[in-house]
């Protein structure tokens, strides 16, 4: 199996709008093409299960 030693971008599309999302050694992160900001998880939340806390934290420092 081939590591994971240095980032990896890929362009997908959900619905009509198309994103970019990066996988890294430490996670991955998913932007809307074309901006700066995006979701971002980190393997070890995944793997221990705090992803989905992560992910609301995430939510709620962009909303303030």
């Amino acid at each position: 199996m081939t590591p994971l030693d240095k980032p990896l971008k890929r362009e997908l599309t959900i619905g009509d709008v198309a994103y970019t999302l990066v996988l890294d050694p430490d996670g991955l992160k998913l932007t809307e093409k074309g901006h700066r900001r995006g979701v971002e998880l980190r393997w070890q939340d995944l793997v221990s299960g705090d992803a989905a806390l992560a992910t609301a934290l995430q939510a709620s420092l962009r909303a303030n």
